[in-house]
């Protein structure tokens, strides 16, 4: 009986604790994957050219969800999943001048050894598949980007990581141009790689070195990870990723064509914070950097846990990204507070410049354990935040293993999340897998308006 009572005070635990902050305006929370999915590790953009349409990709394999309605409501698409090979993921998404919506995923077969994805890794590439209706319907045959079709092939690498952006800027002279960056794993190193496409995805320039600085060959501290990109109303490319414990960024000016040499422009904490040895619950949790761009500002964001607690920062650019202001804590609670604070996102809205970043906030539990999803705003171009209750309640992590990000994206005065969070009191694993059992998993996407200046 006792252990029943116990039992149960466990499992009412997140409904006990009430969150502190207070909900953002509009906000509106759905969940868009099916609960047989595990869902996480997902991406989300909205189109400019109409702001009703809404597309959300997850992995588990690789799903995409469009809406017409501004994110009220998600219908599951068809046509995404890779029929001939047996796993898809790292999804992400972009739209383009023109409305065309882009998606693109990793599939392999095998990976190859723990940590060393090169090491006897088997057949592997990227693809990108686009859209002409908001997300509704998906071309059939992806465009490769860089395929190894065999596994044999002399040279072959492990591919990882892609993520896709677009040069939606009506005025750039590099308009609808489409960009995708990854990592590539070889035996001895770790390198990023960049390809563009100026034909609306139907073909892709070679794959070139925009790492200027090579990493390890670990998917550990050390390597080269977390790419991201975005695209100035000018056409420029800012590109940003770890190095060690570095922070390195790219630009092109060409529209890909070339690229600086990769520099460090922030040093910060390791990007790995030891899995469920840092946040405890959780099957393991990075703090990857994005960029963000509006005129001459440029922004970037991390996790690290420099002040003992994981604290998600942000540092600003006044004059294209030469110089960089000190580090902004964009979590509001007291420092020092042994309360985490990690897998934060960027988003800037291209008309208004406001900035938003989304993280995990586990500030309203002293056992840092039960987790919350926190929307920051800025209106004075980062130097300081408000914080906004974001989702409705926290949740437990139970060994979850919620993906290496979240994604975050803005227009127009209004903000669109998209996370992963554990299912209520649902534990399960995969039949075979070793070690403890993990959560089911659940992704949901939060809209909300704070509307135009």
């Amino acid at each position: 009986m006792i252990v029943l009572v116990l039992l149960a005070q466990l499992q009412a635990a997140p409904s006990t604790v009430r969150l502190s902050l207070p909900r953002p305006p509009g906000v509106h929370i759905v969940d868009v994957s099916p609960p047989e999915a595990r869902g996480n590790e997902p991406g989300i953009a909205v189109n400019r050219r109409n702001p009703a349409q809404i597309v959300g990709v997850y992995q588990g394999p690789a799903h995409a969800v469009y809406s017409t309605d501004s994110g009220r409501t998600f219908t599951t698409a068809e046509g995404t999943v890779p029929p001939d090979w047996k796993t898809a993921g790292d999804v992400s998404v972009a739209f383009d001048d023109k409305g065309n919506a882009y998606l693109s995923d990793l599939v392999f077969d095998k990976l190859g050894s723990e940590s060393y994805w090169r090491h006897g890794a088997g057949r592997n590439g990227i693809y990108v598949r686009r859209s002409p209706d908001g997300g509704k319907t998906w071309q059939k045959d992806a465009a490769p980007v860089r395929v190894w079709y065999k596994g044999d092939e002399p040279g072959m690498q492990f591919e990882d990581m892609p993520r896709v952006f677009a040069d939606a800027n009506p005025r750039s002279p590099h308009a609808g141009n489409v960009y995708i960056g990854w990592i590539e794993w070889r035996i001895d190193e770790s390198v990023m790689l960049f390809s563009r496409s100026t034909d609306q995805g139907k073909t892709w320039s070679a794959p070139m070195r925009i790492s200027t600085q090579a990493g390890l060959p670990r998917d550990d501290n050390g390597d080269v990870v977390g790419f991201h990109g975005t695209v100035a109303a000018d056409g420029t490319i800012y590109a940003v990723w770890n190095w060690g414990l570095n922070i390195v960024m790219t630009t092109s000016r060409d529209g890909g064509k070339t690229f600086t040499p990769s520099r460090v422009v922030q040093q910060v904490g390791p990007p790995y914070f030891g899995g469920t040895g840092a946040v405890p619950g959780l099957g393991r949790v990075f703090g990857f950097p994005q960029v963000g761009v509006h005129g001459r500002n440029v922004y970037l964001t991390w996790s690290d846990f420099r002040n003992g607690d994981i604290d998600v920062f942000l540092a600003a650019s006044r004059d294209a990204g030469q110089s960089w202001s000190a580090p902004v804590r964009v979590t509001t609670d007291s420092i020092h507070s042994g309360r985490d604070q990690f897998f934060q996102f960027l988003a800037v809205d291209p008309v208004n410049g406001d900035v938003y970043v989304q993280f995990y906030d586990r500030r309203d539990d002293p056992a840092d354990r039960l987790t919350a999803l926190t929307l920051a705003r800025s209106t004075d171009g980062g130097r300081t935040f408000a914080n906004y209750a974001w989702s409705e309640a926290p949740f437990e992590g139970r060994n979850a293993f919620l993906g290496d990000y979240t994604w975050l994206t803005a227009y127009d005065g209004r903000v669109y999340g998209i996370w992963a969070e554990t299912r209520p009191f649902e534990e399960a694993s995969a039949p075979g897998r070793q070690g403890p059992p993990r959560a089911g998993t659940v992704v949901r996407i939060g809209t909300a308006d704070f509307g135009r200046k």
